[in-house]
Protein backbone atom coordinates (compact mmCIF):
# COMPACT_ATOMS: atom_id res chain seq x y z
CA UNK A 1 0.00 0.00 0.00
CA UNK A 2 1.45 3.59 -0.72
CA UNK A 3 -0.08 6.78 1.09
CA UNK A 4 0.34 9.85 -1.40
CA UNK A 5 -1.09 13.82 -0.61
CA UNK A 6 -1.87 16.09 -3.62
CA UNK A 7 -2.50 19.77 -4.07
CA UNK A 8 -5.79 21.22 -3.31
CA UNK A 9 -8.29 21.60 -4.14
CA UNK A 10 -9.10 18.52 -5.53
CA UNK A 11 -12.65 16.65 -4.78
CA UNK A 12 -12.46 12.96 -5.65
CA UNK A 13 -15.97 12.81 -4.37
CA UNK A 14 -17.45 14.77 -6.90
CA UNK A 15 -15.13 12.31 -9.31
CA UNK A 16 -16.45 9.56 -7.78
CA UNK A 17 -19.51 10.29 -8.63
CA UNK A 18 -19.30 10.89 -12.33
CA UNK A 19 -16.78 7.49 -12.76
CA UNK A 20 -20.18 5.81 -10.86
CA UNK A 21 -22.23 6.75 -14.39
CA UNK A 22 -20.68 4.10 -16.23
CA UNK A 23 -21.61 0.87 -15.16
CA UNK A 24 -18.25 -0.39 -16.11
CA UNK A 25 -16.11 0.93 -13.18
CA UNK A 26 -15.88 -0.30 -10.17
CA UNK A 27 -16.74 2.53 -7.85
CA UNK A 28 -17.59 1.73 -4.40
CA UNK A 29 -19.01 5.36 -3.22
CA UNK A 30 -19.24 4.58 0.58
CA UNK A 31 -15.56 3.20 0.93
CA UNK A 32 -14.86 6.05 -1.72
CA UNK A 33 -12.53 4.07 -3.82
CA UNK A 34 -12.64 3.08 -7.05
CA UNK A 35 -10.89 0.09 -9.11
CA UNK A 36 -8.81 1.48 -12.05
CA UNK A 37 -8.19 -1.42 -15.07
CA UNK A 38 -4.92 -0.41 -16.68
CA UNK A 39 -2.78 -2.19 -19.57
CA UNK A 40 1.18 -1.32 -18.94
CA UNK A 41 3.62 -3.06 -21.07
CA UNK A 42 0.89 -5.10 -22.14
CA UNK A 43 0.28 -6.86 -18.83
CA UNK A 44 -3.59 -5.55 -16.67
CA UNK A 45 -3.14 -4.60 -13.61
CA UNK A 46 -5.73 -3.64 -11.51
CA UNK A 47 -4.66 -0.46 -9.01
CA UNK A 48 -7.45 0.72 -6.19
CA UNK A 49 -7.10 4.08 -5.04
CA UNK A 50 -9.36 5.05 -1.92
CA UNK A 51 -9.71 8.92 -0.74
CA UNK A 52 -8.73 9.66 2.86
CA UNK A 53 -8.77 13.06 2.46
CA UNK A 54 -10.61 16.00 2.11
CA UNK A 55 -11.22 18.62 -1.05
CA UNK A 56 -8.60 21.06 0.37
CA UNK A 57 -6.40 18.64 1.98
CA UNK A 58 -6.23 15.08 -0.86
CA UNK A 59 -4.93 11.95 0.64
CA UNK A 60 -4.83 8.55 -1.06
CA UNK A 61 -4.34 4.98 -0.53
CA UNK A 62 -3.09 3.00 -3.82
CA UNK A 63 -3.12 -0.78 -3.20
CA UNK A 64 -2.74 -3.33 -6.05
CA UNK A 65 0.11 -1.94 -7.86
CA UNK A 66 3.05 -3.71 -5.93
CA UNK A 67 5.55 -5.04 -8.27
CA UNK A 68 7.98 -4.59 -11.53
CA UNK A 69 5.43 -2.25 -12.70
CA UNK A 70 4.60 0.20 -9.24
CA UNK A 71 7.02 3.15 -10.38
CA UNK A 72 4.63 2.69 -14.58
CA UNK A 73 1.66 2.41 -12.88
CA UNK A 74 2.10 5.17 -9.76
CA UNK A 75 3.14 7.45 -13.28
CA UNK A 76 0.00 6.62 -15.17
CA UNK A 77 -2.34 6.88 -12.07
CA UNK A 78 -1.55 10.48 -12.02
CA UNK A 79 -1.82 11.07 -15.01
CA UNK A 80 -5.53 9.64 -15.35
CA UNK A 81 -6.51 11.42 -12.20
CA UNK A 82 -4.37 14.76 -13.09
CA UNK A 83 -3.01 15.01 -9.75
CA UNK A 84 0.33 17.01 -11.44
CA UNK A 85 -1.96 19.43 -11.69
CA UNK A 86 -3.15 22.00 -9.44
CA UNK A 87 -6.58 23.13 -9.56
CA UNK A 88 -6.19 26.63 -7.75
CA UNK A 89 -4.54 28.41 -10.38
CA UNK A 90 -7.31 27.19 -12.60
CA UNK A 91 -10.30 28.17 -10.43
CA UNK A 92 -8.87 31.64 -9.76
CA UNK A 93 -8.88 32.12 -13.38
CA UNK A 94 -12.36 32.11 -13.47
CA UNK A 95 -13.41 34.13 -10.49
CA UNK A 96 -13.54 36.90 -12.61
CA UNK A 97 -15.44 35.47 -15.73
CA UNK A 98 -19.75 34.93 -15.84
CA UNK A 99 -18.73 31.22 -15.11
CA UNK A 100 -17.47 31.97 -11.31
CA UNK A 101 -20.68 30.61 -9.63
CA UNK A 102 -20.16 27.43 -11.28
CA UNK A 103 -16.67 27.11 -10.77
CA UNK A 104 -17.60 28.09 -6.45
CA UNK A 105 -20.34 25.73 -7.23
CA UNK A 106 -18.00 22.30 -8.14
CA UNK A 107 -15.17 23.57 -6.34
CA UNK A 108 -12.10 21.47 -7.04
CA UNK A 109 -13.35 19.23 -9.97
CA UNK A 110 -10.74 18.05 -12.02
CA UNK A 111 -10.61 16.23 -15.65
CA UNK A 112 -10.39 12.93 -15.05
CA UNK A 113 -9.47 10.75 -18.27
CA UNK A 114 -10.62 7.82 -19.00
CA UNK A 115 -8.72 4.54 -17.81
CA UNK A 116 -7.14 4.08 -21.53
CA UNK A 117 -6.75 6.18 -24.63
CA UNK A 118 -7.32 3.17 -26.38
CA UNK A 119 -10.96 2.41 -24.71
CA UNK A 120 -11.57 6.50 -24.60
CA UNK A 121 -11.87 6.73 -28.64
CA UNK A 122 -13.52 3.41 -29.08
CA UNK A 123 -16.22 4.84 -26.34
CA UNK A 124 -16.91 7.68 -28.30
CA UNK A 125 -17.34 5.77 -31.15
CA UNK A 126 -19.87 3.55 -29.41
CA UNK A 127 -21.51 6.36 -28.18
CA UNK A 128 -21.73 8.60 -31.20
CA UNK A 129 -25.56 10.16 -31.56
CA UNK A 130 -27.29 7.72 -29.24
CA UNK A 131 -28.79 8.69 -25.82
CA UNK A 132 -26.45 8.37 -22.52
CA UNK A 133 -28.20 5.52 -20.75
CA UNK A 134 -27.95 3.26 -24.48
CA UNK A 135 -24.70 4.05 -25.13
CA UNK A 136 -23.97 2.94 -21.87
CA UNK A 137 -25.66 -0.70 -22.28
CA UNK A 138 -24.21 -0.98 -25.86
CA UNK A 139 -20.45 -0.22 -24.23
CA UNK A 140 -20.97 -2.48 -21.14
CA UNK A 141 -22.68 -5.48 -23.94
CA UNK A 142 -19.58 -5.05 -25.95
CA UNK A 143 -16.69 -5.26 -23.35
CA UNK A 144 -18.44 -7.74 -21.23
CA UNK A 145 -18.90 -10.12 -24.90
CA UNK A 146 -15.27 -9.52 -25.51
CA UNK A 147 -13.04 -7.99 -22.94
CA UNK A 148 -12.10 -9.93 -20.07
CA UNK A 149 -12.26 -9.52 -16.10
CA UNK A 150 -9.36 -9.42 -13.45
CA UNK A 151 -10.06 -8.72 -9.69
CA UNK A 152 -13.51 -7.88 -10.03
CA UNK A 153 -12.93 -5.51 -12.96
CA UNK A 154 -13.43 -5.05 -16.77
CA UNK A 155 -10.78 -4.65 -19.16
CA UNK A 156 -11.43 -3.59 -22.60
CA UNK A 157 -10.88 -6.18 -25.72
CA UNK A 158 -7.49 -5.88 -26.93
CA UNK A 159 -7.53 -4.12 -30.37
CA UNK A 160 -5.85 -7.51 -31.92
CA UNK A 161 -9.46 -9.11 -30.85
CA UNK A 162 -11.37 -6.46 -32.09
CA UNK A 163 -9.40 -6.54 -35.74
CA UNK A 164 -10.62 -9.84 -35.93
CA UNK A 165 -14.41 -9.49 -35.27
CA UNK A 166 -16.99 -9.67 -38.27
CA UNK A 167 -19.53 -7.00 -38.49
CA UNK A 168 -21.72 -9.40 -37.30
CA UNK A 169 -20.46 -9.85 -34.30
CA UNK A 170 -21.41 -5.98 -32.85
CA UNK A 171 -24.53 -6.83 -34.80
CA UNK A 172 -25.66 -9.14 -32.49
CA UNK A 173 -25.49 -6.65 -30.00
CA UNK A 174 -27.32 -4.15 -31.37
CA UNK A 175 -24.69 -1.84 -33.09
CA UNK A 176 -25.50 -0.73 -36.14
CA UNK A 177 -23.73 -1.80 -39.03
CA UNK A 178 -21.76 1.22 -40.10
CA UNK A 179 -20.52 1.92 -36.09
CA UNK A 180 -19.40 -1.87 -36.23
CA UNK A 181 -17.59 -1.22 -38.78
CA UNK A 182 -15.99 2.28 -37.43
CA UNK A 183 -15.08 -0.05 -33.97
CA UNK A 184 -13.36 -3.14 -36.32
CA UNK A 185 -11.51 -0.37 -38.14
CA UNK A 186 -10.00 1.60 -35.54
CA UNK A 187 -9.17 -1.67 -33.94
CA UNK A 188 -7.06 -3.11 -37.05
CA UNK A 189 -5.34 0.30 -37.08
CA UNK A 190 -4.09 -0.06 -33.67
CA UNK A 191 -3.14 -3.44 -33.80
CA UNK A 192 -1.25 -3.07 -36.76
CA UNK A 193 0.87 -0.29 -35.29
CA UNK A 194 -0.60 2.37 -37.81
CA UNK A 195 -2.36 4.49 -35.02
CA UNK A 196 0.05 4.46 -31.79
CA UNK A 197 -1.46 6.21 -28.84
CA UNK A 198 2.11 6.87 -27.18
CA UNK A 199 3.47 8.83 -30.13
CA UNK A 200 -0.13 10.43 -29.98
CA UNK A 201 0.92 12.19 -26.63
CA UNK A 202 4.08 13.85 -27.74
CA UNK A 203 1.75 15.65 -31.12
CA UNK A 204 -0.03 18.89 -30.73
CA UNK A 205 -3.65 19.06 -30.25
CA UNK A 206 -3.60 20.32 -34.19
CA UNK A 207 -1.64 17.31 -35.17
CA UNK A 208 -3.47 14.73 -33.14
CA UNK A 209 -6.46 16.25 -34.84
CA UNK A 210 -5.16 15.71 -38.72
CA UNK A 211 -4.05 12.55 -38.14
CA UNK A 212 -7.09 11.32 -36.53
CA UNK A 213 -10.04 13.12 -38.50
CA UNK A 214 -8.51 10.72 -41.31
CA UNK A 215 -10.22 7.64 -39.43
CA UNK A 216 -12.97 6.03 -40.91
CA UNK A 217 -16.11 7.15 -38.24
CA UNK A 218 -14.25 9.89 -36.49
CA UNK A 219 -15.48 13.19 -36.39
CA UNK A 220 -14.35 17.01 -34.81
CA UNK A 221 -16.65 15.47 -31.65
CA UNK A 222 -14.58 12.71 -31.20
CA UNK A 223 -11.20 14.27 -31.15
CA UNK A 224 -11.93 16.73 -29.22
CA UNK A 225 -13.19 14.12 -26.55
CA UNK A 226 -10.38 12.45 -26.96
CA UNK A 227 -8.27 15.01 -26.59
CA UNK A 228 -10.00 16.05 -23.21
CA UNK A 229 -10.68 12.59 -21.76
CA UNK A 230 -8.19 10.20 -23.26
CA UNK A 231 -5.26 12.88 -23.21
CA UNK A 232 -6.15 15.29 -21.01
CA UNK A 233 -5.17 18.59 -23.04
CA UNK A 234 -6.71 21.68 -20.92
CA UNK A 235 -7.75 24.15 -23.64
CA UNK A 236 -10.73 21.98 -25.81
CA UNK A 237 -14.22 23.89 -26.39
CA UNK A 238 -16.99 21.13 -28.36
CA UNK A 239 -18.88 24.13 -29.30
CA UNK A 240 -20.73 21.75 -31.58
CA UNK A 241 -21.56 19.84 -27.90
CA UNK A 242 -25.57 19.92 -27.19
CA UNK A 243 -25.01 19.83 -22.98
CA UNK A 244 -22.84 22.59 -23.84
CA UNK A 245 -25.20 24.60 -25.71
CA UNK A 246 -28.19 23.50 -23.05
CA UNK A 247 -25.59 24.92 -19.81
CA UNK A 248 -24.82 28.31 -22.06
CA UNK A 249 -28.20 28.46 -22.43
CA UNK A 250 -29.26 28.13 -18.84
CA UNK A 251 -26.70 30.18 -17.12
CA UNK A 252 -27.17 33.30 -19.78
CA UNK A 253 -30.83 32.60 -19.92
CA UNK A 254 -31.30 32.61 -23.71
CA UNK A 255 -34.47 31.74 -25.47
CA UNK A 256 -32.77 29.68 -27.89
CA UNK A 257 -29.41 28.07 -27.95
CA UNK A 258 -26.16 30.26 -28.45
CA UNK A 259 -25.12 30.36 -32.08
CA UNK A 260 -21.42 29.37 -32.47
CA UNK A 261 -21.07 33.23 -32.84
CA UNK A 262 -22.35 33.86 -29.74
CA UNK A 263 -20.39 31.08 -28.16
CA UNK A 264 -17.16 32.05 -29.25
CA UNK A 265 -17.88 35.61 -27.66
CA UNK A 266 -18.46 33.91 -24.43
CA UNK A 267 -15.91 31.67 -24.19
CA UNK A 268 -12.86 34.73 -24.90
CA UNK A 269 -12.11 34.82 -21.53
CA UNK A 270 -11.70 31.74 -20.44
CA UNK A 271 -8.83 30.33 -22.55
CA UNK A 272 -6.29 28.50 -21.93
CA UNK A 273 -8.25 26.31 -19.62
CA UNK A 274 -11.59 26.24 -22.43
CA UNK A 275 -11.92 22.15 -21.39
CA UNK A 276 -12.44 23.08 -17.64
CA UNK A 277 -14.91 25.30 -18.41
CA UNK A 278 -16.65 22.47 -20.57
CA UNK A 279 -16.43 20.32 -17.74
CA UNK A 280 -17.98 22.75 -15.28
CA UNK A 281 -20.82 23.66 -17.65
CA UNK A 282 -21.83 20.38 -18.03
CA UNK A 283 -21.58 19.74 -14.20
CA UNK A 284 -23.81 22.64 -14.28
CA UNK A 285 -26.42 20.78 -15.85
CA UNK A 286 -25.87 17.19 -14.83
Amino acid sequence: MEKIQVEGPYNFDLVLNRLSNDPLNSVDIGSRSVKVPMMLSHQPVVAEVKAIGTTDKPEFFITGTDGPLKEKAAERLSEIFQWHLPLERIHKHFQNTELQPIFDAHYGTPIVLDFDPYSCILKCIIHQQLNLAFAHTLTERFVKAFGFERDGVWFYPLPEKVAELKVEDLRELQFSGRKAEYVIGIAKETASGKLNFDELKSLSDEEIYDKLIKLRGVGPWTVQNFLMFGLGRPNLFPAADIGIQNALKKLYKLEAKPTLEEMETFSKSWSPYLSYASLYLWRSIE
